[in-house]
């Protein structure tokens, strides 16, 4: 969401006044009795709807400011806050997931349009100077509210400083257009990677394997040739090759696919030297953060970003990354010798050395190679429909909750195939509900994605608004989810995706402010990361490239590190064999998965785990030292990022080529990818104390629910990690708090390697 308080608040709420003026937005989203319309909104029944949609939503936040304008007492100035962010998030979220995957153009365009026209309203919110001395006045007189309110009042006059509003009107008018070129170069960024994906073109065909034809073109050339006669004319023939389009799925398939050195070099090279617009956009970029950092009062954006946070400054994350990076540096030597001494083996050839292009193709070989393992036979065990009922298993063993499918109203849906679910509890009765919209489709948003549609919040002391999510997936092939095979990437993405969903599901709060993920950057992940494992863990930038697109870049600060969390623990849960076997069967025997097999893709995701990882803390270096202290100490981008590699990696940088170019987490993650890697330590921690000894039982369950799950952001992010881990989980440096290690440290077998001796 566009601005300072609103876009932490973006899941929308209910109404607290009940005046006796008509009021779409107050219909809770429990039951949709009357006529209803998509996602449940009346008003969007047609895709004309988004415009009377917004209409309302300006409308009634208008008679909320007058009412907090009245010097109301400082409960209900923040309750009335937070039934404007639900009144105006409403519309936003609704629109973005609309934009996203509606399959009729009249509705994503008319989505689009109520997106820009809120968005502008969002601008006036955010520098109402009566609602800022209005929350100020609150927060002088909140002894008597609750903490969740008192830390809802702090937190919405600290966003609307960050907003800018305490400055001068020229300084504020500085903020608000530096805001605008930024959002502006975002979308340049973003439309540049769509516009210049970059193409290779492959003579012969020969040279590209069968199974990767689904994802080139068939081009032909003609090749002079002469004949054979004694006249010695000249013929042609058409020569058959491929045209590969350098999009980042397509290179890592060709990457890992691909036995032709030469092919992959040049699908690398290229892959990684587009766009060129990109080169002169994020220098822009740079420059235009930067200025707004200094006139906030800072010393560089990496400095205003990581404030809010509980690193809380740059010095203590640059410490974070630099000790993560010496501690992983010694297998990651280990790994890439062992890995070179293959390619050798391979090749023939005892001085070749292993190339940037060479990594993935030889990682994929050697781990063929010592676990036989074969994805059509991992992929049988996993159809779609096993790894539903796998959630749902998850769900009831940890929460006791089970998931109904219940039946959509008419015009609630935008595709026939999606799915409504409950997600209800036999004591509490349904907890929230959960759309599932899983196969690709043309125009689709592409990756997989949680998508808020509604945040929970108190409407009375007998009444809750239940949370309302969307699922997005792009999985091939039919519809029909028992034919669908997944393979462990596939179902891992799932999990992720799934632990933002349940987050968001198992929020309680009495605000829609603190909802779900609505959390500081640092910490909105650990969830996700922890469901994640009961799978298997894969640490790579295509599961971290699949969220949806941020409108505005400081929609991502009280969201990401929650959700971070909250899925890279699932993610555990995603490798656990005690887990599978309680869902992973065979398509044809419906005999469970054995254990060997598990245990076989267990060791393959091991092998260059520390290589993975210290490519995740390089990613992360980049975003910090781009985003630091201005001019960049290398000269220009590409040079930093050059030497960082060269520092931080196990390869150099190859001339021509610019990566940071299509690293969008650049845009929506700025100066906060470090996120990722606190996340993975939380969890890691998290699993090993909590979780590993019985990971279904319903003890771990409610202590992750009720400890850590059911706050959202309601509660400073080291007291949920404390009451749920107690003492250790974290350490403070230079005031800021860093994860520790221990557990990531033993999880990768880093022991032996790095002893531990870390002293931030």
């Amino acid at each position: 969401m566009n601005g300072a308080m609103w876009r932490v608040v973006s899941r929308a709420s209910s109404l607290i006044f009940h005046s006796k003026k008509r009021n779409a937005l107050s219909v809770t989203v429990r039951t949709f009795s009357a006529p209803t319309g998509l996602y449940g909104f009346p008003h969007l029944k047609t895709a004309k709807g988004f415009q009377s949609f917004v209409d309302e939503a300006i409308q009634r936040s208008g008679e909320l400011i007058s009412y907090i304008c009245a010097k109301q007492p400082a409960s209900e100035v923040m309750r009335a806050m937070d039934e404007i962010s639900d009144t105006v998030c409403s519309v936003v979220d609704s629109a973005e997931l609309c934009r996203h995957t509606h399959p009729d153009r009249e509705f994503v365009e008319e989505a689009s349009k109520a997106s820009m026209r809120i968005n502008e309203y969002l601008h006036y919110l955010n520098t109402n100077h009566d609602l800022y001395d209005a929350i100020k006045k609150a927060e002088q007189e909140c002894n008597m509210l609750s903490e969740e309110a008192k830390r809802g009042v702090r937190n919405l006059r600290a966003d609307f400083e960050r907003g800018g509003i305490n400055l001068c009107s020229g300084k504020l008018d500085q903020v608000n257009k530096l805001n605008i070129e930024i959002a502006q170069l975002c979308r340049e960024y973003n439309e540049n990677i769509v516009m210049d994906p970059g193409i290779v073109d492959i003579y012969p065909s020969s040279r590209i394997p069968r199974n990767l034809h689904y994802l080139v073109k068939p081009i032909h050339r003609s090749v002079s040739l002469i004949t054979k006669d004694l006249s010695g004319s000249r013929g042609t023939l058409k020569e058959k090759g491929f045209r590969i389009t350098t999009d980042p799925q397509t290179v890592s398939s060709v990457l890992q696919f691909s036995s032709d050195d030469e092919v992959r070099k040049m699908v690398y090279i290229r892959g990684n030297s587009v766009p060129q617009a990109n080169v002169d956009v994020l220098k822009r970029l740079i420059s235009a953060r930067h200025e707004l950092a200094q006139i906030m009062g800072c010393s560089s954006y990496t400095e205003f970003s990581i404030k809010p946070n509980m690193a809380l400054s740059p010095k203590v994350v640059m410490s974070f990354l630099l000790e993560m990076s010496k501690m992983v540096k010694p297998k990651t030597r280990e790994e890439h010798r062992l890995l070179t001494k293959f390619k050798r083996e391979k090749c023939g050839q005892s001085d070749e050395d292993l190339r940037p292009w060479d990594e993935t193709y030889y990682m994929t070989m050697m781990k063929s190679s010592a676990y036989k393992l074969d994805a059509s036979v991992v992929g049988s065990y996993f159809s779609l429909s096993n790894c539903i009922e796998g959630l749902k298993v998850l769900v009831q063993s940890l929460f006791g909750a089970t998931f109904h499918s219940i039946p959509l109203a008419p015009n609630e849906s935008w595709d026939p195939h999606v799915l409504k679910l409950s997600l209800h509890h036999p004591e509490e009765g349904d907890l929230g509900y959960l759309y599932l919209d899983l196969y690709s489709r043309k125009g689709k948003y592409p990756g997989c994605a949680h998508f808020a549609i509604k945040g929970g919040r108190r409407i009375s002391p007998t009444e809750y608004q239940l949370p309302i999510v969307a699922l997005v997936c792009n999985f091939p092939g039919s519809q029909n989810p028992s034919a669908v095979r997944l393979n462990h990437w596939e179902v891992e993405t799932l999990f992720h995706e799934f632990g933002h969903a349940l987050h968001s599901l198992l929020s309680r709060t009495d605000y829609q402010h603190f909802s779900g993920t609505r959390a500081v950057l640092d910490f909105a992940e650990i969830p996700s990361n922890l469901f994640e494992y009961s799978l298997i863990f894969n640490w790579d930038l295509q599961l971290e490239c699949q969220h949806p697109p941020v409108q505005d870049e400081k929609d991502v600060f009280r969201m990401v590190m929650w959700h971070i969390i909250s899925c890279r623990a699932l993610g555990y849960y995603a490798w656990d064999y005690r887990v599978l076997r309680k869902f992973a069967r065979h398509c044809s025997t419906g005999e469970e998965i054995p254990q060997k097999l598990v245990e076989s893709m267990q060791g393959a995701r091991d092998m260059f785990a520390a290589t993975e990882l210290q490519r995740q803390i390089f990613y992360a270096l980049v975003d910090q030292t781009l985003f630091g202290e201005q001019p960049l100490p290398h000269g220009d981008i590409s040079s930093v990022v050059a030497e960082l590699k060269r520092e931080h990696t196990n390869y150099g940088h190859v001339k021509g080529t610019h990566w940071e170019t299509r690293f969008s987490h650049l845009l929506n993650y700025g100066a906060g990818y470090y996120s990722y890697l606190y996340a993975k330590c939380f969890a890691a921690t998290i699993w090993k104390k909590l979780c590993e000894e019985d990971p279904l039982s319903s003890t771990t369950g409610f202590a992750l629910r009720t400890k850590f799950l059911q706050h959202g952001g309601a509660r400073e992010p080291d007291a949920l990690l404390n009451d749920l881990m107690g003492d250790g989980i974290y350490r403070y440096h230079d005031g800021g708090i860093v994860p520790d290690i221990s557990c990531l440290c033993d999880e990768m077998k880093l022991v032996e390697e790095y002893p531990l001796q870390v002293h931030l």
